[in-house]
């Protein structure tokens, strides 16, 4: 199974388990990083979020949340720790 994502229909068709392996959970809910949805859709993160903030009222309450420093902290250990082995 594919997704594709309209924005880019033209010329990228996404795997799902490439977005799967995107899904972290945090605060027992999956949720995908502002840097990964933009990965996926070909856009710098600070697009992304501009282009969210202009349009907030599209969206629903529970569609983000920003993390505390201490889960920002936690994940990055995470990260360094993936990568390392």
């Amino acid at each position: 199974m594919k997704v594709i994502l309209k924005q880019n229909a033209g010329k990228s068709i996404i795997p799902v388990d490439l977005i799967r392996s995107r899904i972290l959970l945090i605060r027992n809910e999956k949720v995908l990083l502002d840097k990964d949805l933009a990965e996926l859709y070909g856009v710098e993160t600070r697009i992304l979020n501009q282009a969210v903030k202009r349009n907030v009222a599209r969206f629903p309450d529970d569609f983000m949340f920003q993390l505390t420093e201490e889960e920002s902290r936690l994940l990055r250990s995470q990260f360094v720790t993936i990568k390392r082995g």
